[in-house]
């Protein structure tokens, strides 16, 4: 049902809803109107038509049977029945006047009322494939309590309404023609009215789209003081607001990389001096006593566990600034990760598919550090075997490094990559920085050219344990840095 929700949503757009609404309104009106015009018209057709007809044969009667003494001669009936003409019958108890319609031609209904009442009635029928209107008139007589009553002599006679149904029908062609015109009508009208009512809207939504683009200097242009006008007003304020906004973090963002990559760089110099003394320190810890030789190696562990996070520091300012480049080369993929496990003597502690022949245009120290911070993490965190799996196509390179540990929590897998970010929050101390995995994520993504794009992955197995699959583009021609 919401996927019909959203179905309808999207093929029912502002625009069809307007070119419907003013269709139905112009459709409803112009029927009514066609309606009402058609009956009435109708309703005056038909009237005319019966006065034209029924008065003066009310008349011709009246002259016809002045005289008439009852019962009527044969001779009289039809004398009667010729002067009224219109296919006319005289009709008395048994007795009617010769030619004219057929008397089984009048509906029982027709013949009672003509028996019953003192009034000229009339009914519309269909003889054979024609309309026709039958008309009835009763023939008074003068009683003795001063009264007209029936005396039995009953005229009938039959009108041709084809004209006047021709009339009608014409009268119905025109207003269905009425109202398809109307119809037609109120498309173009729509059509235009949704086009000058959508323009705001289609702009706001250009201007939308530039703003979320990055362009922050988009703004829409305000047109009256309408509805429109107003939210036009309101957007270009918003817009105004967060390109301040933006402005502002964007200006702090760059003095903390700047102050980052100052202070690195500041620390790598006694960092240097510190690492020279942690040699002697080293070389002369056998010799000192427990206390000291415990304080030297934890100076000289400390050192270097400071003198990588500066390092990953400095990697991550230059990935801020955009100075991060590439140094391709074609490699043996499985030569250049079998040098990093064996340079980090983590040979006996991976399991390592890595078929042979697989050449790639890469960069060589890259995909060494993203490969030592994979498999490091593997090692530190999962539980042993940890396995390398490499696979190959012709535009793709895919390694798998997998553990068989408790995995990554759901909560853990969105940020993996993230900076400083660490799983296990109880730690008060780590053996790493926080930034081996968003050091080795970007290193993949560095890897880039044209439609293919290298990524890092992150998942769980199936069969337990975690899995960070690198994917990296096979074949990519000249540098395009």
């Amino acid at each position: 049902m919401s996927r019909l929700r959203r179905f309808l949503g999207v093929a029912w757009g502002l625009r069809p809803r307007l070119v419907v609404a003013f269709v139905l309104i112009a459709a409803i009106s112009a029927a009514a109107a066609s309606g009402a015009t058609y009956v009435l018209a109708r309703r005056v057709i038909e009237q005319d038509a019966t006065d034209a007809v029924v008065t003066p044969m009310i008349s011709r009667v009246h002259q016809s049977t002045i005289g008439i003494k009852l019962p009527p001669t044969q001779d009289q009936l039809d004398s009667l029945a010729f002067s009224v003409g219109n296919g006319a019958v005289a009709v008395y108890q048994n007795m009617r006047s010769k030619g004219g319609m057929e008397l089984s031609e009048l509906t029982p209904e027709l013949r009672e009322e003509m028996r019953t009442g003192s009034s000229v009635v009339w009914q519309r029928v269909t003889i054979g494939n024609y309309p026709a209107m039958i008309i009835g008139i009763p023939v008074l007589a003068w009683q003795t309590d001063d009264s007209w009553k029936p005396s039995g002599l009953e005229i009938y006679a039959v009108s041709d309404l084809t004209a006047q149904q021709n009339s009608i029908k014409d009268l119905a062609s025109f207003a269905w023609l009425f109202g398809a015109l109307s119809a037609l009508f109120a498309v173009i009208v729509a059509l235009l009215a949704a086009r000058g009512v959508l323009r705001p809207v289609r702009q706001l939504g250009i201007t939308a789209r530039r703003l979320g683009a990055g362009d922050l200097s988009a703004r829409l242009k305000v047109r009256g003081n309408d509805e429109m006008a107003e939210l036009a007003r309101t957007f270009n304020d918003t817009a105004a607001a967060l390109e301040h906004h933006v402005g502002q973090l964007r200006r702090m963002e760059a003095d903390a990389r700047r102050f980052v990559a100052d202070v690195s760089h500041e620390l790598r110099t006694p960092l240097a001096a510190m690492t020279a003394v942690t040699d002697v320190l080293d070389e002369e810890a056998p010799q000192l006593g427990d206390d000291a030789g415990q304080a030297a190696r934890l100076v000289s562990q400390e050192t270097r566990k400071l003198t990588r996070l500066v390092e990953d520091l400095m990697e991550v300012s230059r990935f801020d600034a955009g100075a991060a480049k590439l140094a391709l080369d074609d490699i043996d993929v499985a030569s250049a990760i079998g040098a990093t496990l064996r340079a980090r003597g983590w040979l006996g502690r991976v399991e390592a598919d890595l078929p042979a022949g697989v050449v790639a245009r890469l960069d060589p120290r890259r995909l060494d550090v993203i490969v030592a911070n994979l498999v490091g993490n593997a090692l530190k965190h999962g539980a042993p075997p940890v396995q390398l799996r490499l696979w190959a196509d012709h535009n793709w390179v895919e390694l798998r490094v997998m553990d068989n540990g408790p995995g990554l929590a759901p909560e853990v897998l969105p940020h993996v990559f993230d900076r400083f970010y660490k799983a296990e929050f109880a730690r008060t101390r780590s053996e790493g920085s926080g930034l081996g995995l968003a050091i080795a994520w970007e290193n993949a993504r560095l890897h880039s050219v044209g439609g293919l794009h290298g990524s890092l992955e992150a998942a769980n197995r199936p069969e337990g344990g975690a899995v960070f699959i690198l994917r990296l583009p096979r074949v990519m021609g000249e540098d395009p840095r």
